[in-house]
């Protein structure tokens, strides 16, 4: 038989019986069957919207010429465990390499991720310790969990409340570890790691951050979120090299201390056949290729934005993507393998992701975008989801209800955000108004709560000197010049987000390209225990973020930004007005992958100003 022939294979026997099988297996594999849970293995074909080679770099020439080096001098393989002579020089070199490129001690290579995430957690956490693990957390996390012995408190999705209540909960344990992953591998929603870390400094934990799917897409370098976000008592990170990367194996950064526990007592390390040589030596390469190239990262990004924006548009509800992973959900598992069935025969490598994958009831396709994808492949794919019928999916914005009934369209346009009061909302929300009907939508004015007695209607009509229609008023107005919450209750009444969000929905016609202007910081209480940010999240309109644009404002902005992407609001753009700050203007830039526009001093604030400003600032982006 020749062994590249893979028609000849031998296949194993589905016809096991009883008498040869243990107990309850053949059940179990008709049931998953008939659950839609079966896996079966399938080679690529098609446009890759499913790997995890975010930037291309498995087959960039530098990286597979030095994998290719490496298996003439060194052989195809490490014979041995690195302390039983599999110790060869690309390990070390990848390891010094990986330590450099994250600006940490020390690093020590594994031969996957598994292996580290396990190594990491069950070395370092015992019986007497807890562990506070997010709830959607990787498999590999979990397990090392387990293995480790320790206390488990597993807290809700990205919830600071879950943390910090858990943490109360054991003052007397002998040491406390978080432990996350920075962008989660299914949703693609990034951790708060800079509240996390804060919380470690305030109840005396520390800080283990997977960063499978962070590394190589943010960070000056690539890093990852950990060199952006720099949260406190970080005792290490997992960097895996088959993601961004393109190779195989991980790395565990941080101390030299941490490293040496690792070496001497780390189970997953000490037992286990070293990583090929190759490897090592691909991994130094497509290191040294990333901090040389960073924008790839950023155009992977871009790229998942780009297709959220298509997605929008052909009317699909989707939250918008923090990294480079855009989910679609999908009705059930049947649905999710029909849908990925036909896409792929349509040219696209798109698979449906299924329980145990996900949680029950949360079948999704996984499209992953790259930095390499072109505008005309995702408006291809685009198209091509364009096509489904709205029966196979749940998050088509004209969906089909439970009887059957078409549900009214949902309004069209952009909502007005500003990270507080007096930030330029109103002044944005005229050139927005403007510009829109220079673009030929028939917009329109909003703002749902005032506060205090100067009318931001008046002032956004005065703005456009007469080339506006009436605009509707407000559904709550009150005289104090105070928060929501407080100017209501001066005037005696209470603004309920039940109330607020149907008034908005009876005003906000489909016909209109609606612009609506919050009130004061997205935070802003509405009442006791609901906030304007909650009704936001209810509009489900696009968000321009209006922030001012000197010194002491990134802190604001950001945090404004990750309250937005954690309530699932697509961020449109960031408006910074004021005189520019070009180095607060850079790390924004870099952080975020967005639109931003300056909007400095004018002249003049009318309609004239206005053009002139649009002339020389593409706001193309803003309206699809």
């Amino acid at each position: 038989m020749s062994i590249g022939s893979p028609n000849q294979i031998p296949r194993p026997s589905t016809t096991q019986d009883a008498e040869s099988t243990p107990a309850g297996l053949i059940e179990e594999i008709r049931a998953w069957k008939k659950a839609g849970l079966e896996r079966q293995l399938a080679e690529p074909q098609g446009l890759d919207f499913t790997s995890n080679d975010y930037l291309g770099l498995s087959r960039h020439p530098a990286v597979v010429q030095a994998a290719a080096s490496a298996l003439m001098r060194y052989g195809a393989g490490a014979p041995a465990a690195r302390l039983l002579r599999g110790e060869l020089a690309p390990h070390r070199q990848a390891e010094m390499a990986a330590a450099q490129w994250q600006k940490q001690e020390a690093a020590l290579l594994f031969p996957s991720g598994w292996q580290a995430n396990q190594a990491l957690i069950s070395t370092f956490a015992g019986p007497e310790d807890v562990i506070f693990s997010d709830a959607l957390n990787h498999a590999s996390i979990i397990d090392g969990c387990r293995l480790s012995r320790a206390e488990v408190e597993v807290f809700g999705h990205r919830s600071l409340e879950d943390l910090e209540a858990a943490l109360k909960r054991h003052p007397d344990a002998r040491r406390r570890w978080i432990v996350t992953e920075s962008v989660f591998s299914m949703d693609g929603d990034r951790a708060p790691l800079a509240l996390y870390g804060e919380m470690a400094r305030r109840y005396d934990a520390w800080l283990w951050v997977d960063e499978a799917h962070a590394s190589g897409l943010f960070g000056p370098e690539g890093q990852g979120l950990c060199a952006v976000e720099k949260p406190q008592r970080l005792w290490a990170q997992t960097i895996t090299g088959g993601k961004a990367l393109g190779v195989s194996g991980a790395f565990v950064v941080g101390s030299s201390l941490m490293r040496k526990w690792l070496l001497n007592r780390g189970r997953a390390f000490v037992f286990t056949t070293a990583a090929p040589p190759a490897t090592a030596a691909a991994l130094q390469a497509s290191m040294a290729v990333l901090q040389q190239e960073p924008e790839r990262g950023h155009r992977a990004r871009q790229n998942a934005l780009e297709l959220h924006r298509l997605l929008l548009a052909q009317g699909w509800r989707l939250p918008a993507p923090e990294a480079a992973i855009v989910p679609v959900p999908m009705a059930d598992e049947e649905t999710a393998l029909a849908t990925a069935s036909r896409l792929q025969r349509d040219g696209f490598d798109v698979r449906a992701v299924r329980p145990p994958t996900v949680p029950r009831g949360s079948c999704r396709l996984r499209l992953v975008c790259h930095a390499d994808h072109r505008p005309e492949q995702l408006q291809a794919l685009s198209r091509a989801l364009s096509k489904l019928p709205s029966e196979s999916n749940s998050s088509l914005r004209l969906a089909i209800g439970k009887d059957g009934e078409n549900r009214p369209p949902a309004p069209r346009g952009l909502l007005v955000a500003g990270t507080d009061t007096g930030v330029g909302k109103t002044v944005v929300s005229a050139l927005l108004y403007w510009a829109a009907n220079q673009k030929g939508l028939p917009a329109q004015y909003w703002k749902p709560i005032q506060t205090g007695s100067d009318s931001d209607t008046d002032t956004v009509a005065d703005l456009l000197q007469g080339q506006a229609s009436k605009f509707p008023s407000p559904a709550f107005a009150f005289p104090l010049p105070a928060s929501i919450d407080q100017a209501a209750e001066q005037a005696g009444e209470r603004v309920e987000l039940s109330a607020l969000t149907a008034l908005a929905k009876q005003n906000l016609s489909p016909d209109r390209f609606w612009i609506a202007e919050g009130a004061g910081g997205l935070r802003v209480p509405l009442n006791d225990h609901e906030d304007q940010l909650d009704f936001f999240a209810a509009l489900r309109l696009p968000v321009v973020l209006v922030a001012r644009s000197g010194l002491g404002t990134l802190n604001h902005t950001l945090l404004s930004v990750e309250a937005l992407q954690s309530h699932g609001l697509p961020l449109r753009a960031l408006f910074l007005v004021g005189t520019p700050h070009e180095a607060n203007e850079k790390s924004l830039r870099r952080r975020l992958p967005l639109p931003i526009f300056r909007l400095p001093q004018l002249p003049d604030l009318n309609p004239q100003s206005f053009a002139d400003w649009a002339g020389k600032n593409d706001c193309s982006p803003l309206w699809t």
